[in-house]
């Protein structure tokens, strides 16, 4: 996840999370190899972001930025569906409240996204200009609406980052897409779970994971193992 920051005090670069769930798999699977996830922070790049972070001081430069571009498209546009998006648009700036915190239909976002506004990206804004790395991560996974699944094994244990109400094989292809193209079934069991057996084939034995399809909705901090063929 790529996180740009204005008026706060954090650091540049990849930063590696301080994942408490990924440690006590780490401690009950001992494995070879340890992937954290590490979030991406660096200055200002607001284009580039899947979440901004900006101090309350700072607001209003992002969101004049919005506004200009709304302003500019209202003084061109002859439509009155998209002069009507745009004027609800300019209320919630002029409130100093960031576009991603209004609710849209699909034919009103559309109109927004044509647009390119910055604070349509997942945006929070901070009062203090200092905060703790792993509440800002949290904060910025809840923002954007996304979640940890975990790999576990003896020559590994990972950590991968997906949407919210990711599909079983998405979450396969997130691995490797062959698992995607060859995808059969996932076999899944929580973490809470997993910490009371041995191993994934101890789970299995006591019926606590389950297999399930392409289409099945995978709940955060999910232990996911792919069966697949290619």
């Amino acid at each position: 996840m790529k996180i740009a920051y204005t008026g706060l005090n954090l650091p540049q670069g990849k930063i590696k999370f301080n994942d408490e769930i990924l440690l006590e798999l780490v401690k009950k699977f001992q494995p070879k190899k340890v992937s954290p996830y590490y979030f991406e922070f660096f200055p200002d790049d607001y284009e580039l972001a899947d979440v901004i972070m900006i101090n309350s001081e700072c607001l209003l430069d992002l969101l004049i930025l919005d506004i200009e571009k709304i302003e500019g498209r209202l003084a061109r546009t002859e439509e009155p569906f998209e002069k009507e998006v745009l004027e609800k648009s300019l209320v919630q700036l002029d409130e100093q409240k960031p576009i991603c915190d209004l609710r849209w239909d699909d034919t009103e976002q559309a109109v927004i996204k044509a647009l390119g506004l910055l604070s349509l990206t997942p945006t929070l804004v901070y009062d203090e200009t200092s905060a703790d790395m792993k509440l800002i991560c949290r904060d910025g996974m809840k923002k954007a609406s996304m979640m940890f699944f975990y790999t576990v094994g003896k020559q590994e244990v990972r950590a991968w980052l997906v949407e919210e109400e990711t599909d079983a094989a998405t979450c396969a292809g997130k691995i490797h897409s062959d698992l995607a193209r060859g995808f059969i079934k996932a076999e899944i069991v929580s973490y809470e779970d997993i910490m009371k057996v041995h191993s994934m084939q101890d789970a299995r034995s006591k019926e606590l994971t389950k297999l399930v399809g392409h289409d099945y909705v995978v709940p955060e901090n999910s232990i996911l193992e792919i069966r697949f063929n290619v």
